[in-house]
């Protein structure tokens, strides 16, 4: 999985900063990601990595540097944004689902509202989709009826179902129970390895191993390493990300 293949670009950030109040939670960040890479972001609670996750889609203005999207820069608001959103898929930590609606009508939702696909391409979609994730047995429950592992499969195939250049994904196995990660984990595998860019700030260490061609280690708003996998974990250049592995990896 891990090869030195090298990426075109499609996402771009360069001297991005941002500030919550007194905190300066991205400070300076440069990072490239290319298309078909999977890019695995980790490091200590604070360190700013779900903020720069949320800042690749504009969940999160920054105020100063520049994002760019296969080239584009990304829309400030309106209508370039909403489309730049179904460009770039996100999977959020608590699921983000439609409590009211059934499982294959929040796969199909957006894609009828900015797709604009006729109803039975989309509910057929929606369907594949399931089916890909394992639910295809569930299109017709609710999301309370579900566990958590099987509502954020939901949630990936709610994002997929866009058709996105790219995947983020913001801690997507840790509001789940132990035994539910490994289904969630699984997806994410098959997507990483069928070429699907993504970017994933997780705490999953064995997916950083085996799923990314990079590990970015942030710390402190700021981006410390940036290497290969077998290389970050083997020999951390930093005393942080040294010190955050000793901890981490330990249980």
């Amino acid at each position: 999985m891990n090869t030195d293949t090298t990426f075109a670009p499609l996402i771009e950030l360069s001297g991005v900063n941002k500030h919550f109040g007194a905190l300066h939670v991205l400070q300076d960040i440069e990072l490239t990601v290319g298309r078909g890479e999977v890019v695995v972001v980790i490091g200590p609670s604070g360190s700013g990595k779900s903020t720069l996750c949320r800042a690749i889609n504009r969940l999160e203005p920054i105020e100063s540097g520049t994002i760019t999207i296969d080239g584009r820069p990304l829309p400030a608001e309106g209508k370039g944004l909403a489309a730049l959103r179904a460009e770039v898929g996100m999977v959020f930590q608590s699921f983000n689902l439609f409590a009211h609606k059934t499982v294959l009508e929040n796969v199909t939702l957006a894609q009828l509202k900015v797709r604009r696909r006729g109803r039975a391409e989309a509910e057929a979609k929606g369907r594949a989709l399931l089916e890909r994730v394992g639910l295809a047995s569930q299109a017709d429950k609710y999301p309370a009826q579900l566990s958590g592992g099987q509502q954020q499969r939901v949630a990936i195939a709610r994002a997929l179902a866009m058709d996105p250049k790219a995947l983020l994904f913001d801690e997507p196995t840790s509001a789940l129970d132990p035994e539910m990660i490994n289904e969630v984990l699984d997806v994410m595998r098959a997507l990483a390895t069928e070429g699907m860019t993504m970017v994933v700030v997780t705490h999953e260490m064995g997916f950083a191993r085996s799923a990314a061609h990079r590990v970015v280690f942030m710390a402190d708003g700021r981006i410390i390493e940036d290497r290969p996998p077998e290389e970050f974990f083997s020999s951390p250049r930093s005393e942080r990300a040294r010190d955050f592995l000793s901890k981490i990896l330990k249980h």
